[in-house]
């Protein structure tokens, strides 16, 4: 695993060219891929399923979850833990 994280914003930065701005992984199958639950309701089912999915249809060698305790920021603690443990985190809400 690496010591680094990369960070990927929905929208590139407006002055940067979009296949400049960031590095990609090379594919998923293989991976360790994080989610970070922020705690709103049904995200952990989404999770679940897409977790499920991720393993049996795209090989994702495994899936590491965290569950925020609400709208706070993850614990420096627990964020290095995915950070060691993951090769790409996927944070989201439900309802």
């Amino acid at each position: 695993m690496s010591d680094q994280v990369l960070v990927y914003e929905p929208v590139p930065p407006r002055d940067s060219n979009v296949h400049d701005a960031h590095a990609s992984l090379d594919g998923i199958a293989g991976k360790v891929v994080a989610f970070i639950d922020n705690a709103k309701p049904n995200f952990n089912h989404l999770v679940d399923d897409l977790g499920e999915l991720l393993v049996a249809r795209y090989g994702v060698a495994r899936v590491v979850k965290h569950r925020k305790p609400g709208q706070v920021p993850v614990a420096e603690e627990a964020l290095a833990d995915i950070v060691r443990a993951s090769d790409a985190v996927i944070t989201g809400s439900g309802d």
